[in-house]
């Protein structure tokens, strides 16, 4: 067998892996890998060259969200490498499978302080779920076999491959193992059927239960199976921000958002509950609030195919450690052999009734007489003007609240955001990964005027690849929800959170080769809006909102999730 170099390797490998798009930044450490690229792999890759290495892992975790196979990003050494690090962070928080490859300088020179070196390993050992450096490269293509492995599957996550010059350089045969046995690394997916026999007595004598789904149901494709037990039992359903559209949002039983930001009804259903079934869902601090004042009359049941993740924060009753995919169907099929789907439903009237007095007595709700823009009309009508069939990313602050409050997605794998890290300047990258995944499909970045400005520089990308995203900048002025709690927390101080000296969006647009709108009136959002969507390529449309508007209900830091601040 002919002998191949470390850059042949790769990619071979990548293709093996079934890899279509790769994302990210050439440099000198990785020139070979792209000159093979060019050369050898240019019908089986889409490279798309983004501006910022952190955008290129952005657009891969959106990339990954949208379809649920690991994105891929290529970069460089030195700050090639550490330029990915916030990226690598929300993917980790979020528990996105991501594989990274950096260049490195190469293996005689590892320590010795040299040209665009960094300890990328050392650096990014906390925010990855594992990581390589490559010595040699006869083990270069078992890395890449198990880099995958351990992204996509258990509780998935980033993982980093560091490639050294001289590695990349080498020569060996290439032999793509099918599989890889990892002794340490054998995530549990199989429910346990005792615990299984254990929850479903628990679901069968409940009378105010609540379902409380997250990112996991999604990670899981669990959503056909939630929603079975939901329409069998008759339990509402509250969803983490991660967990948006793992049950539909227009479903009557569904109590929308809970925690910092979420709906009345929801956080009143969950701090009033006797039963709590939390599936693929991690008790933030974001849902839960004052830990002890969090469903304290709830027995809970917890799924989540993480161990680290149970007990951590609450105490549950029923542990089951497994895939939410498998443990709800084995609990829907242990219910079904109780026979208790029928009873459950009649038991749960007065829970019903009452759910229905808390959405009636606070409904979300805004000012729809202003005709200064309320961001929350925007949100509103690019929901009734896509049909919610649009795929939504955000950027991170008040403007991912309004999109999770005002926007209802009622199938998996339609919001990107960042959850866990709370990432400005996510959303727009992500929308690349995503729309160079479905280029049929429609996408829109909703963004904040702070951090649309945080990789702004990407609308070169989405000019160079003639991708039709649409970004909704709504515009106040503020880094808003910073500005929002110096008016709760800090006696109307706002240090440091003006932001008016901001460019102007529609020149900036139109520089980058893209459409740009403004809207200053409420009579002007939907016909803006639907010149956007009837415009063929990128549309950024600045929305000149109310400044000082607020994202409500808001739950104070430290306290119970009742405690809600409501206008």
């Amino acid at each position: 067998m002919a002998k191949i170099n470390g850059a042949q390797i790769l990619l071979r490998a990548l293709k093996e892996e079934g890899v279509d798009t790769i994302f990210g930044y050439p440099g000198g450490a990785v020139i070979d890998i792209f000159d093979v690229m060019a050369r050898e792999f240019s019908d089986v890759f889409k490279f798309i060259l983004v501006r910022h290495e952190q955008a290129a892992v952005h657009a891969a975790d959106g990339y990954a969200r949208a379809t649920g196979k690991p994105g891929i990003c290529l970069v460089t050494s030195g700050p090639g490498g550490t330029n990915t690090v916030t990226g690598l962070a929300t993917a980790y928080m979020d528990s996105i499978p991501v594989v990274v490859f950096t260049g490195q300088v190469p293996t005689p020179l590892i320590g010795n302080d040299a040209f665009q070196e960094a300890d990328i390993v050392g650096i990014t050992r906390p925010c990855t779920k594992h990581n390589y450096l490559v010595s040699n490269v006869e083990e270069l293509a078992r890395t890449i076999k198990e880099a995958f492995i351990i992204s996509s599957t258990g509780r998935p996550g980033p993982v980093l491959v560091d490639l050294p010059k001289d590695v990349v350089q080498a020569k060996a045969e290439f032999e793509y193992p099918r599989t890889v046995e990892l002794s340490t690394y054998k995530p549990t997916v199989k429910a346990h059927i005792p615990s299984i026999k254990r929850a479903a007595d628990l679901i069968a004598e409940a009378e105010r239960p609540v379902i409380y789904a997250g990112g996991g149901v999604i990670t899981a494709g669990a959503h056909e199976e939630l929603r079975a037990l939901a329409e069998m039992t008759g339990f509402p359903v509250t969803m983490t921000l991660m967990g948006l559209g793992c049950f539909p949002g227009t479903h009557p039983l569904s109590l929308g958002m809970l925690g910092m930001h979420g709906t009345y009804r929801a956080n009143m259903a969950v701090n009033h509950s006797d039963l709590l079934l939390a599936v693929g869902a991690r008790f933030d601090d974001r849902v839960t609030g004052r830990v002890e004042g969090f469903a304290p009359e709830a027995k809970i049941i917890h799924i989540d195919i993480d161990p680290t993740s149970i007990q951590k924060n609450i105490g549950v009753e029923v542990p089951i450690v497994a895939d939410a995919r498998n443990a709800l169907g084995k609990l829907i099929e242990a219910l079904k052999k109780k026979g208790c789907s029928k009873a459950n439903r009649d038991r749960l009237k007065t829970w019903h009734a009452q759910l229905t007095v808390w959405r009636n007595e606070q409904r979300l709700r805004f000012d729809r007489t202003s005709e200064t823009i309320k961001p929350q009309y925007v949100v509103e009508k690019l929901y009734e003007l896509t049909a919610g069939r649009a795929i939504i990313s955000t950027e991170v602050g008040q403007n991912q609240m309004w999109a999770a409050q005002y926007y209802l997605f009622d199938q998996p794998r339609t919001l990107l955001t960042s959850g866990g890290l709370g990432t400005m300047g996510y959303g727009f990258p992500a929308a690349i990964g995503a729309q160079v995944a479905f280029p049929d499909k429609l996408v829109i970045d909703i963004a904040g005027d702070g951090s649309i400005q945080m990789n702004i520089q990407e609308l070169a990308t989405v000019a160079q690849y003639k991708l039709p995203i649409k970004i909704a900048i709504l515009n106040n002025g503020y880094l808003g929800m910073v500005r929002q709690w110096q008016e709760r927390f800090y006696d109307n101080v706002y240090a440091h959170t003006d932001m008016m000296a901001a460019p102007d969006f529609v020149k900036l647009a139109e520089a980058y080769g893209a459409l740009g709108l403004r809207a200053t009136t409420t009579a002007e959002v939907e016909p803006t809006i639907k010149k956007a969507l009837e415009t063929d390529g990128p549309v950024v449309i600045d929305f000149v909102v109310e400044r000082e508007e607020g994202v409500y209900p808001m739950v104070p830091a430290g306290a119970s999730i009742t405690n809600m601040i409501l206008v």
